[in-house]
């Protein structure tokens, strides 16, 4: 169960293979239909497709208590061995649902969001979540910050927890490809949803200083509109070094091109656009955040900076400009050193098997 084609095909599509190489069948339970490219690909490696509406970001009570209906439904009908949740919905309604039809389920808390930190939502977010963890058979986490929280506010038994290197990275799928610089251009880019808590104004904020100032730089933004104000601002973006690339399928095609990768979101559960980007051998900045700190060593392979603080990301920005070849060289070569020993999605599928043979 997930809120989302994308995040499923590119960060457990892997899993699935693994599951189905055992010989297990795969059901997905997801909102987009089966004309999507992403399920199309899934459907084709074997998998059985469930289009189920979900409104990721609404907090409409009826709407809820329909998709719990629809998860009851569809695991009557399924009558799953074992049912693996990724995000806020699927993990809360999924283990509502799971727990009465008395199935196990594997619930993975892929990041915290807005709903812990937002205190409209936050203590109703809570009992849903201690309720939903009580329910769940095994929990996941993806970085030691999440983990801790929930522990220590009792929402979860430690002794049916693990954490793991986030969703982990193909480091076979993403590797450094050597490519021979044609100009003197430093350029950096922003990968994600189009949204105030993924730093978007703090990057073009940034940018826009920058570009005044240095003519050897270029910002670049690759993602989905999730909030349209930034579709109007980068629109009638009059800099001409600051480009919006669109939507990709495959970020391998833009992250080849450029020489570091800026992550300045204001949480994470793991940041996969950084383990994409240092599996291929990219410098990276971002905010000093758990699910970033732990994949970036500062000055090692890139650098930190303040969360939500323009004046920060513009220090570490300079900063990097202001290295010589041979040291941004560096920077990405421990990247992909760092990725190989602590992040390789192997690491994630093995924790996955574990826990589904147990069960």
């Amino acid at each position: 169960m997930a809120n989302s084609s994308v995040g499923l095909y590119n960060f457990r599509f892997e899993l699935i293979n693994k599951l189905i190489e055992q010989g297990f069948e795969v059901c997905i339970s997801l909102p987009e239909s089966a004309e999507d490219r992403n399920v199309k690909l899934m459907i084709n490696a074997g998998v059985k497709h469930i289009q189920t509406h979900i409104n990721r970001r609404g907090m409409n009570p009826i709407e809820d208590l329909k998709l719990i209906k629809e998860y009851k439904r569809i695991i009557r009908n399924i009558n799953p061995e074992v049912i693996l949740s990724y995000t806020i919905k699927p993990n809360i309604y999924g283990a509502f649902a799971a727990s009465k039809c008395k199935k196990p389920l594997i619930m993975n808390i892929t990041g915290i969001g807005t709903s812990l930190m937002n205190s409209k939502s936050k203590q109703l977010v809570i009992k849903l979540y201690k309720y939903a963890c009580q329910k769940s058979k095994f929990v996941f986490f993806q970085n030691e910050s999440n983990y801790s929280l929930f522990t220590s506010m009792k929402l979860v038994d430690y002794q049916k927890t693990k954490i793991i290197p986030g969703s982990g990275v193909n480091t076979s799928k993403f590797k450094p490809v050597n490519t021979v610089k044609q100009d003197n251009i430093i350029r950096f880019l922003f990968i994600g949803r189009l949204m105030k808590e993924k730093g978007i104004e703090e990057y073009l904020n940034a940018a826009k200083n920058l570009t005044n100032k240095y003519p050897n730089v270029e910002f670049q933004v690759l993602g989905p509109f999730e909030e349209e104000k930034y579709k109007i601002i980068l629109g009638e973006s009059k800099y001409d070094r600051i480009n919006y690339l669109g939507i990709s399928n495959d970020v391998r095609n833009e992250i080849v091109n450029i020489d570091c990768v800026v992550n300045p979101s204001y949480h994470e559960g793991m940041s996969n656009v950084l383990l994409e980007a240092a599996a291929m051998g990219k410098s990276l900045i971002a905010s000093n955040i758990p699910g970033c700190k732990e994949i970036i060593e500062d000055g090692y392979n890139g650098y930190l900076f303040e969360v939500k603080s323009v004046t920060s990301l513009e220090e570490k920005l300079i900063r990097y400009i202001n290295l010589d070849n041979k040291e941004k060289d560096l920077f990405g070569e421990n990247s992909r050193k760092k990725v190989n020993d602590e992040f390789d999605r192997n690491i994630v599928i093995g924790e996955y098997m574990r826990a589904i043979n147990r069960i």
